[in-house]
C-alpha cells in the first residue's frame, strides 16, 4: 500500500505561490459549481431524479473541463487546486443530499462515502500543499503509491462515479456498502502514509 521509496521527498519546486485566481479554468469551476449546486437543490425540492442526473453530469463533466483548461492553457496554480477541491465538495453535498432523498435505503453506504469524501479525502486532497507542488495531480513527485491510489485516472472514478452508479442501480445497499468501506480503508491507510511522509526539504 502507499508508501515512499529513499529520497521520494525530494520533488522539484513547480510553484510555491498560490497564483492568480481569475483565470479560464477557474471561471469554469466557478459556473460548474454554481450550476450543479442550482440543480442539485431544484433535484432535492422537486423529488427529480432527471434533475439530479443533469446535476452529477454537470459536475462531473465541468470537473474535467476546467482540469483539461487549466493543463492545456497553462494556467494551473495553487488556489485554482484548493478552489477544484472545494468545490468538488459542494457539489458532492448537494448532490449526495439529493441521492439520498431519491434513495433512502442507501442511507449506510451514502452516509459512508459522505464522511470519507468530506472529512479523510479532503485532507488527503490538500495535503499537497505541504510541498511546493500545483496540485494533488503531481504528487507522484512526493509518493507514488499514495497517488496512484488516490489520484490516478482509476483512482479518481473510483472515489466517487462508481459508487453513485453502483447507489442508483443496486437493488440494496450491500454492494454499495461494501464499496464504500473499501474506499475508505483505501483512504484511511493513505492518510496514515502520508502523515509519516517526512517534512520536505527547505529550497
Amino acid at each position: 500500500m502507499p508508501g515512499t521509496g529513499p529520497g521520494r521527498h525530494r520533488c522539484p519546486v513547480l510553484d510555491s505561490k498560490l497564483g492568480h485566481s481569475l483565470n479560464v479554468p477557474n471561471s469554469v469551476t466557478l459556473v460548474r459549481t454554481v450550476a450543479a449546486v442550482g440543480l442539485g437543490s431544484a433535484a432535492i425540492t422537486t423529488a427529480s431524479a432527471t434533475l439530479l442526473v443533469a446535476a452529477y453530469l454537470t459536475y462531473w463533466v465541468g470537473d474535467i473541463l476546467d482540469g483539461l483548461a487549466a493543463r492545456l492553457l497553462r494556467q494551473e496554480t495553487r488556489a485554482g487546486a484548493v478552489f477544484d477541491i472545494l468545490a468538488d465538495r459542494a457539489c458532492t453535498s448537494v448532490c449526495a443530499a439529493g441521492l439520498l432523498m431519491l434513495r433512502p435505503d442507501m442511507a449506510v453506504p451514502i452516509t459512508v462515502f459522505f464522511v470519507q469524501f468530506m472529512v479523510v479525502d479532503n485532507l488527503l486532497s490538500l495535503a499537497f500543499l505541504r510541498w511546493p507542488l500545483l496540485s494533488p495531480n503531481y504528487f507522484d513527485q512526493v509518493s507514488p503509491a499514495i497517488h496512484r491510489w488516490n489520484w490516478s485516472p482509476p483512482a479518481k472514478a473510483l472515489n466517487t462515479g462508481a459508487l453513485v452508479v453502483l447507489v442508483a442501480v443496486s437493488p440494496g445497499p450491500l454492494a454499495p456498502t461494501v464499496l464504500a468501506l473499501a474506499v475508505t480503508v483505501v483512504k484511511l491507510v493513505s492518510l496514515l502514509a502520508l502523515l509519516r511522509l517526512p517534512d520536505p526539504r527547505p529550497a
